[in-house]
């Protein structure tokens, strides 16, 4: 159920000039989402009435992915970044209504939140506890600050001797006393609606920039007598931003290292939680067993008793109860319960294996249901493929699918027995219980319980070593074990049933 008297905006505007990429900052991931998308899960967790979302550089981009995440939100376009309190302003704007001078209307109440887009670790929890104290404060701006070791380069929060806020102070302009101040400025701010429409049209850009500071409404509210407040949170690192690649990779590990903690209290046991990587909205059951150089990503969900690693990646995968997964690539795939996998294995999208069944080393499947118990054990390509309860694929077999225009599927029944270095030239359906010959290219149906053999007899050439190699090694070693010089009459060469 959503607040009633909640509005939250979200400052997206932003070049991002020092990330050096084409991609808009904010989209950058952290832990399978956007680092916008980070921000927006946390302020769904607030269950505002309404969400503002102000975009600019790229909005091209940005704009269509805000919606993706939250179609309810609203997006306001700030065409030239002129500060945060511009930005606000706008968003403010874009929520009027009924109101003629293109000021703040009635669209505008209750508590109004400002938040960043580039605060991927930001949790609801904390946004709600924040806005909480704010209102309960009755204060007209509060600022969510944090206690930090090394301030340098943050805005100090400045208290008077009963620990009232008496403004914000930027780092160039304190002096050395403020500059010893641990509090700083997050950014994050809170503000009784009604103070906030009345203070935005008085916020101005004399300063060196510029620009419209929001941060002015500090002043602007001890200059009316009103109450600022300052709350500091205690996981200071939730307010941090993002500014280059540098800062993305620290909160990307900061991020991760705080997943993996968490799973592990949950009762999954992780190797080498260093290097360990596990997305947002990865799903682990209770005594699942990560081992080291492992990536579960997207909406991977792995079952109870599950071992995963090492050296796997596994993107919106399923994983069953007990299955064994060990140095595979896998997306969009499905492990069943007690099965295994690899190692040295690719699980392409739509490859479905059953319980009990295997998949092992260097074979690529894809979009391929293989039956419970089935078995597809060494160097192999299954595509587009259908195999049975109970079946056994030999090494080397290649399932033909693509026919230069098409692809088409291939049909193996249950309990089959497919021999080594087969292909099957897709559509073509094998029946249960039926069997192959070795280096069998199967290009017609094989009906139940049949063995199809397309080898032809084998033919033996004797002395062939002696003659053709002659002076070698492999000559040598032939003649070593007493082979014939020359053939006997009669016995130029020997046809072997493959029957």
């Amino acid at each position: 159920m959503s607040s009633s008297n909640l509005t939250v905006i979200v400052l997206a505007a932003g070049g991002g000039t020092r990330m050096r990429s084409k991609t808009m900052k904010v989209l950058h991931p952290i832990g399978g989402r956007s680092m916008i998308g980070h921000v927006l899960a946390a302020v769904q967790a607030m269950q505002p009435e309404r969400v503002v979302a102000v975009v600019g550089h790229q909005r091209d981009q940005v704009g269509p992915h805000i919606t993706s995440l939250m179609p309810e939100a609203v997006l306001a376009v700030q065409d030239e970044q002129q500060g945060t309190g511009h930005a606000v302003r706008v968003a403010v704007e874009a929520l009027t209504v009924g109101s003629s001078d293109g000021q703040p209307g009635t669209a505008l109440r209750g508590t109004v939140v400002v938040a960043y887009g580039d605060t991927p670790l930001l949790t609801g929890d904390s946004l709600r506890s924040f806005a909480a104290e704010h209102e309960a404060a009755q204060c007209a701006v509060s600022i969510l600050s944090g206690i930090v070791a090394r301030p340098f380069g943050y805005g100090r929060v400045v208290r008077d001797e009963d620990g009232d806020v008496l403004a914000i102070v930027e780092e160039k302009d304190a002096t050395p006393q403020q500059r010893e101040i641990a509090e700083i400025n997050s950014g994050i701010l809170a503000f009784d609606a009604e103070f906030l429409a009345e203070a935005l049209p008085r916020i101005g850009n004399d300063n060196a920039n510029g620009e419209y500071y929001l941060t002015d409404t500090v002043q602007l509210a001890r200059d009316a007598g009103l109450t600022v407040g300052a709350y500091p949170i205690d996981d200071v690192m939730q307010t941090e931003g993002v500014n280059d690649r540098v800062q993305l990779a620290a909160l990307a590990r900061e991020h991760n290292d705080r997943i993996v903690t968490r799973w592990m209290r949950e009762g999954v046991t992780i190797i080498d939680p260093t290097t360990t990587w596990i997305d947002s909205d990865v799903v682990l059951e209770r005594d699942v067993t990560i081992l080291p150089g492992t990536q579960l990503l997207g909406v991977t969900v792995v079952a109870e008793d599950a071992v995963i690693g090492p050296d796997t990646t596994l993107k919106d995968c399923e994983i069953g109860a007990g299955a064994r997964v060990v140095r595979v690539h896998g997306e969009l795939a499905v492990v069943g319960a007690s099965a295994e996998v690899g190692p040295f294995s690719y699980l392409r999208p739509g490859t479905r294996l059953g319980s009990e069944g295997k998949i092992g080393g260097f074979v690529e499947t894809k979009n391929a249901v293989i039956g419970d118990g089935a078995k597809v054990p060494h160097l192999s390509y299954v595509g587009d493929a259908d195999i049975g309860e109970g079946t056994n694929i030999g090494a080397g077999t290649i399932f033909a699918n693509y026919d230069g225009v098409a692809k088409h599927r291939t049909r193996i029944g249950r309990h089959a027995k497919t021999a080594s270095n087969n292909t099957f030239v897709a559509p073509v359906e094998v029946g249960d219980g039926a069997a192959t010959g070795a280096g069998t290219v199967v290009r017609r149906d094989v009906p139940a319980g049949a063995l199809a053999v397309s080898a032809g007899p084998q033919r033996t050439i004797m002395g062939w070593a002696l003659r053709r190699r002659a002076g070698t090694p492999q000559a040598h070693a032939a003649e070593a074990a007493g082979a014939p010089r020359e053939e006997a009459p009669g016995e130029a060469s020997h046809d072997t049933d493959p029957g």
